[in-house]
């Protein structure tokens, strides 16, 4: 019974986290690179959250694991394959809140406003 609970529990934070990223990220404006940094990072810190709550309860499945009876195993493949989804979604969130702080950085570089002026010089020179 506690499994079931704990199943479906995981289900609906993983389902929750894909759905309020979807929805948050529209809320923001696309060139407002700070926020979208922010909000990146806001989203590193609570995935990072339930990835170390799910690998506590990996080490408490392989500490104890008999325990969890006929359906320890998928307990565990379950939690591992949490692991592995919340790893990935740390690492791209990550990597999201790390571009929009250097793009919101150089917003006001004028290499490149240059760089983007001699862009549209140099397409227009092509037609």
């Amino acid at each position: 019974m506690k499994t079931q609970k704990f199943f479906a529990l995981i289900s609906v934070l993983a389902f929750s986290l894909t759905i309020s990223s979807a929805f948050a990220v529209e809320g923001i404006d696309d060139n407002d690179h700070a926020t979208l940094a922010q909000y990146y990072e806001n989203v590193a810190k609570e995935t990072e959250a339930k990835l170390q709550k799910n690998k506590a309860a990996l080490e408490e499945y392989e500490a104890h694991s008999y325990y969890y009876g006929r359906r320890g195993q998928d307990f565990k493949s379950h939690t591992a394959a949490n692991i592995r989804e919340y790893e990935a979604v740390l690492a791209e969130s990550l990597n999201n809140a790390d571009l929009h702080k250097r793009i919101a950085m150089g917003q006001g570089s004028p290499a490149v406003n240059k760089a983007q002026l001699n862009l549209n010089q140099d397409t227009s020179a092509i037609r």
